[in-house]
């Protein structure tokens, strides 16, 4: 099969991933065996290859936003149908026993695995999925259109929980890539007002057709204090400044899984009044489920652009030079 493969960490520049024919892989107890068509480029492979996160496993196929079909089932599966569509996500498994998974909060596993971190991913025409964390799409949304839902999506779902933003209430986000223009489609059908903070004049101008009533650049400020706030950027010097936006009570979830360190805040200024800042991390499946039940119903557009598998290289710099506008995938199968 052919997969784009990391063995050693890069700058996207460098051209990281290698184009490579390995074995097609088999499915063990429990697992299917998807046969690739499309798979998201999210900011978490760009941080991964440049080598920002700990205990990736090399080598390793990155992509954690795959969609395709069950080619082959491994033993005691029966959730699925050969021939059936499913999606792999960012949680590859979790160990069911510890306490957080006992308190349904599987994101924060003690023995989590990850997929293109500690396993393969969808950068290649073949991939395992453990059948219990597979996820069912909806019909609505072809394979394209599907892919950056299941980390974009089902993270920045997460990323507005956590948030606590209220129906009606304003909402800031800060940075609009693929995980912000599907969270701000949630808001504003929550009917929320939507301040978007983006250096991207292209980025702007999406997110007022997606519903942002505002658009400016993170040293602006917006037309009035914000009930919660999102950061989507990995940028940590906007830390203080969305906390200076936002309302007594209100918090500030930060949704990346790396970020720039965050300058010294003033307590006075920025959490005194009760401000609570967060961080979101990874996402749990009744998240997956609840997102794409949702993302249905509304129903949210995905603005994608489609590149080929050989191109992963040149996606991954021009996500890193902010040169996306909404999310892109790669096309892997016919």
């Amino acid at each position: 099969m052919k997969a784009m493969i990391l063995r050693v960490f890069k700058p996207t520049e460098e051209h990281p991933l290698g184009l490579v024919d390995l074995p097609v892989p088999k499915p063990g107890p429990g697992e299917v065996l998807m046969r690739v068509n499309v798979c998201g480029v999210c900011h978490t492979d760009l941080h991964t290859v440049e080598g920002e996160l700990p205990e990736v496993k090399l080598p390793i196929i990155p992509g954690h936003q795959a969609v395709g079909i069950v080619e082959e089932m491994g033993e005691g599966c029966r959730r699925f149908k050969k021939g059936g569509r499913i999606g792999a996500a960012w949680l590859h498994s979790a160990c069911a026993k510890c306490p957080y998974c006992l308190g349904g909060r599987e994101n924060l596993c003690l023995e989590g695995r990850f997929t293109g971190y500690h396993v393969n991913g969808g950068y290649a025409e073949f991939m395992t999925v453990p059948e219990k964390f597979a996820y069912s799409l909806p019909a609505a949304f072809s394979d394209e259109e599907a892919a950056p839902l299941l980390c974009a999506g089902i993270i920045g779902y997460r990323a507005l929980r956590l948030s606590e933003i209220k129906p009606g209430g304003t909402l800031g986000l800060y940075g609009f890539g693929a995980s912000a223009h599907i969270a701000i489609q949630i808001a504003a059908h929550w009917g929320c007002r939507v301040y978007v903070f983006s250096r991207s004049r292209e980025h702007q101008e999406l997110a007022r057709v997606l519903g942002a009533v505002w658009t400016g650049s993170a040293q602006e400020s917006p037309p009035d204090p914000m009930d919660a706030a999102i950061i989507f950027a990995p940028a940590g010097e906007l830390v203080p400044a969305a906390l200076a936006n936002t309302a007594k009570g209100g918090t500030v979830a930060l949704a990346g899984i790396y970020m720039t360190p965050i300058p010294e805040l003033d307590y006075q200024k920025h959490l005194y009044q009760e401000r609570v800042l967060r961080s979101v991390a990874n996402a749990t499946r009744r998240d997956g489920e609840e997102l794409l039940k949702v993302a249905a119903e509304i129903p949210v557009k995905t603005h994608i652009r489609v590149f080929p598998l050989e191109e992963a290289n040149q996606v991954l710099w021009s996500l890193k030079q902010g040169k996306i506008s909404g999310a892109a995938v790669l096309k892997i199968g016919s």
